[in-house]
């Protein structure tokens, strides 16, 4: 089912990662506009303008570009908040043979440190993946509570109406119960949490028991003020060893019948607990406010057994931010490590919620606060690094942002935990002008070691009025590193001329996958009148990479050429990957001005929209969908089969939270459990957990059977090796599928799929019949399995020409050219491969076709070069691999283990790469046996 996965849902690991969109625009007038947030008299007042020239006669393109085009003199890349290391493999590698060596108490923090390199990679799956593995190896309780509400956090765009922040939905990793108990559990990975069974691991104590051990002959009396309590002298005795010396000991008590404690700050209810306790080593019957007070108690007279069970019994009590804003001063107080816990648990579980609580922010923000948590050992590095990236995916300006980034800092201890800490503070305070304290953090994390950091120094430099020392600087860089694309790009700010495009040309050959080159030469073609010129050159990266501030920028062009409908398809895709988004740098939101070009475009009805939607579908124009999607949305807002189709679209296009949202809400407009069921389904497929997705399609398909339903379970079987036996009840779900009531459009997909699984069983006319069958319903991409099944019965022409007919039809073809290339010769596979690699530099098989032709035609060098060019932006598994081997083939030992273990630090447990790896090592030991 591999072709079916990459056609029917490319659910592959391309980086597809959102920059924020560049803060610079033009006015009207000409001069620069801020690029703070402004309210919203502004917006009206913009709204207003806009309605007064939308009603004049005539009216142009410039009506509905108040603030002008972007000029090239103000565009600038972010500096991007990420650890980016320029020797990647050698770090990743650096990475896997630590964590195969370390302790087991280091596990957990080298796997942090992995997901803090892997970040600048954008794949949400690689991150989460690290993030598991963390929280898998975590001993203490600190560490757990942190990471499990990290990983709940790493997926909160999937989390679902009713949801409470304590649920886990079985999952033990982010389980809240289990979090709370220490020590390493190997297998915990592989288990589902206990939240759900019956009986409660805090089982109360029974009335009986209780009346019997208060029962039992009392030898020893406590007064508290006026009143006696009655206890037994050997069980007070045995609660700590200040007690067994005082009872037992040469003291005057140990004599005495009845001892005054009426100066020990307890009260009458707390030292009846106390007796309670010391007959029955139980708590839970007593009130929160006694057990309290015997916490304290427990810690003036060393009763360790006592306070460890009112801490865990208070700890379990924990269950909003009002108990836990009442409960963690006590818990700091007294030391109580689980109350501590369970309290910075809640509160972690109710971000980004709860930034905006000033008493949250108050534990955890200020210099005091993080010394108060140090003291009680629960301020740590990653509590900090969690809190910071939540505060900077929130606001990069704001005070808590710069606090906790501070805090992050004082609790760094390694270099690159300093340099991140360091590194990110400066991206705040650039983006806040602070660029005097900005520089010196990244001076300081360049310092560290983090080289990356030299660009944000050479950018507050250059916003300091210093652009020859920011040239200079980052001339310095390339000539004293291996040049990567960013260092082009940033010295391209500095220069002028010839000199400045030929660096971001330099950029671009190196990195293709960075978006600001391609914005400047579209803007800068802008600038000389050469519109379509602009459109066809920011046309190159959202080919690939669908980038917000991309597709505004080229919504720009397009009204500037009066195009307003492909203008409001772009502005529509880009509120479907944001829906919050603004154009015009945060002047004017999306929707407001879709209004207003909805005057300028004649719309269709709900009827001529679906129409749109398969003829756009059919023809692979996925950005075209995601538009006629957003426009009925707008009429039926609570359409969860239209979500749905949002988030096949999304994922084709490797925008996983994007997709992720959409599927959370068709979710929750869902109006039947069956239908609910199978989108909680698609969820939980997507984010790794397919035993619980196939439980959530069979649970639908037992209420009501469905052609989703159906699809889902099919889908969900077929992710693995399909022996025959499997083969043949797949085939028979997808045919069950089609038998229930669907549109066209996934009727297609669907025989699209009967006949991958039909070609992987060597059933051939059967497969043909399906593709064609799906062609029929306008199911374009089954040309490529009808091509496949020509190319089986070793009709190679038949089937070249059926990838041709694909390429024709379809508006996204790169994948189109490089399956074409599997039935041409040599030369033409040639050609098609770099095509595809020139409309999508990120497909990875191009690369290593190319690589392995050179590797026959025995180019070593030049074979290596070409996988080398391509892993210097996309360190791939495979591309990973074959380096490897081309390596171990040269003899070159050492370079073969470094690729290997960089591969095994992105996926463990790949195989071929142990083997390879294995080997390798073998050969490196014993040099001799080569």
């Amino acid at each position: 089912m591999r072709g079916l996965k990459l056609i029917e849902r490319f659910k592959g690991t391309q980086v597809h990662a959102l920059n924020p969109p560049d803060t610079t625009v033009v006015n009207s007038t000409g001069s620069s506009s801020t690029s703070s947030k402004i309210g919203n008299h502004r917006v009206k007042f913009i709204g207003s303008k806009l309605k007064s020239n939308k009603a004049r006669s005539g009216s142009g393109a410039k009506t509905l570009l108040p603030f002008g085009l972007p000029r090239t003199d103000l565009l600038e890349p972010p500096i991007e908040p990420h650890l980016k290391s320029i020797q990647l493999v050698e770090t990743l590698s650096n990475l896997y043979r630590r964590f195969e060596t370390c302790s087991e108490s280091e596990k957990s923090l080298v796997c942090i440190e992995q997901y803090s390199v892997l970040s600048s990679l954008g794949d949400p799956k690689l991150l989460r993946r690290c993030l598991r593995a963390a929280r898998q190896h975590a001993f203490d309780l600190h560490s757990k509570v942190v990471l499990s509400a990290w990983l709940r956090y790493e997926r909160r765009e999937d989390e679902l109406d009713g949801v409470s922040p304590m649920d886990c939905s079985r999952f033990v990793l982010e389980c809240p119960k289990a979090a709370l108990v220490s020590g390493y559990d190997p297998n915990s990975i592989y288990d589902h949490c206990k939240c759900y069974q019956e009986r409660s691991e805090f089982t109360q104590v029974s009335k009986g028991d209780e009346f019997l051990a208060l029962e039992e002959d009392s030898d020893i009396c406590f007064r508290v003020g006026n009143e006696d309590i009655n206890c037994i002298r050997f069980k007070i005795a045995a609660l700590s060893t200040p007690f067994k010396a005082m009872l037992y000991g040469s003291f005057t008590e140990s004599k005495s019948y009845r001892i005054d404690f009426s100066q020990n700050d307890i009260s009458v209810e707390g030292m009846r607990g106390v007796d309670l306790y010391s007959r029955t080593r139980r708590v839970d019957s007593l009130s929160p406010e006694i057990v309290l007070e015997l916490l304290s108690f427990a810690n003036r007279f060393c009763c360790e057994d006592m306070k460890s069970a009112c801490d865990i019994h208070l700890a379990s009590l924990v269950s909003c931010i009002e108990d836990a804003l009442d409960l963690i001063e006590y818990g700091l107080e007294e030391r109580a490590n689980a109350l501590i816990a369970s309290c910075l648990q809640v509160l972690l579980r109710e971000l980004p919620s709860s930034l905006y609580n000033p008493k949250v922010m108050k534990i955890f923000c200020s210099f005091e606060a993080r010394e108060r948590l140090a003291s009680a050992g629960h301020a740590s590095f990653l509590l900090y690094y969690f809190l910071s990236q939540v505060a900077m995916g929130d606001s990069m300006v704001s005070n808590a942002t710069v606090m906790l980034l501070e805090r992050l800092g004082e609790c760094a201890t390694e270099k690159w935990q300093k340099a991140l800490a360091l590194h990110q503070l400066g991206c705040v305070l650039l983006e806040r002008k602070e660029y005097v304290s900005a520089q010196c953090c990244f001076e300081a994390a360049s310092e560290a070691g983090h080289v990356y950091s030299l660009a944000g120094m050479a950018r507050c430099r250059y916003k300091q009025g210093q652009q020859y020392s920011a040239y200079r600087l980052t001339s310095s860089l390339i000539s004293e590193y291996k040049a990567v694309g960013w260092m082009y790009q940033e010295r391209s700010l500095y220069n002028v001329g010839k000199d400045k495009i030929a660096d971001l040309e330099t950029a671009t050959e190196l990195d293709p996958t960075l978006p600001f080159p391609y914005k400047y030469r579209a803007v800068s073609k802008a600038e000389e009148k050469q519109t379509m010129a602009a459109i066809s050159e920011i046309d190159r990266i959202i080919g690939f990479k669908l980038v917000p501030d991309c597709l505004e920028l080229r919504a720009w062009f397009l009204m500037a050429i009066e195009d307003y409908g492909s203008a409001l398809r772009d502005i529509r895709a880009v509120l479907t990957l944001d829906p919050s988004y603004k154009m015009f740098n945060e002047q004017v939101r999306g929707d407001i001005l879709i209004e207003f070009l909805n005057y300028k475009v004649q719309l269709g009805s709900q009827a001529d929209c679906w129409m749109q939607l398969y003829d756009r579908w059919s023809s692979v124009d996925d950005i075209g969908s995601l538009a006629v999607i957003h426009q009925m949305l707008v009429n039926d807002p609570g359409n969860s089969l239209l979500r749905f189709r949002q988030s096949l679209l999304l994922l084709r296009l490797n925008c996983q939270k994007a997709a992720m949202r959409c599927l959370r809400l068709a979710r929750n407009h869902s109006s039947s459990e069956h239908e609910k069921l199978v989108y909680e389904g698609w969820i939980l497929y997507d984010i790794g957990h397919r035993e619980e997705a196939l439980a959530r399609a069979e649970k639908s398909i037992s209420i009501q059977r469905s052609f989703e339903a159906f699809f889902l379970k099919s889908y969900t079987l077929a992710d693995s090796s399909l022996d025959p036996e499997s083969s043949s009840y797949v085939i028979q779900l997808l045919q069950e599928a089609l038998q229930c009531p669907s549109d066209g459009l996934r009727k297609g997909q669907a025989l699209n799929n009967l006949g991958t699984i039909y070609v992987d069983c060597g059933k051939l006319d059967q497969a043909a019949t399906c593709y064609m069958n799906a062609l029929e319903i306008k199911h374009t991409r089954a040309h490529q399995g009808l091509a496949r099944v020509y190319f089986l019965r070793n009709q190679r022409k038949a089937a070249y020409n059926e990838m041709s007919k694909l390429i024709e039809k379809a508006h996204n073809n790169a994948s189109a050219y490089e399956k074409r290339s599997e039935y041409c010769d040599r030369e033409t596979a040639k050609n098609d491969l770099n095509m595809a690699t020139k409309l999508d530099p990120l497909r990875t098989y191009p690369y290593r076709f190319r690589a392995a032709v050179l590797m026959d035609d025995q180019k070593e060098t030049e074979a290596v070069e070409e996988l080398s060019k391509a892993i210097a932006f996309k360190p791939d598994l495979q591309m990973l691999h074959l380096r490897a081997a081309f390596y171990e083939s040269m003899g070159d030992m050492k370079s073969a283990l470094c690729d290997c273990e960089a591969a095994l630090c992105l996926e463990p447990n790949h195989m071929d790469t142990l083997d390879l790896y294995n080997r390798a090592r073998d050969r490196a030991i014993n040099p001799q046996e080569m």
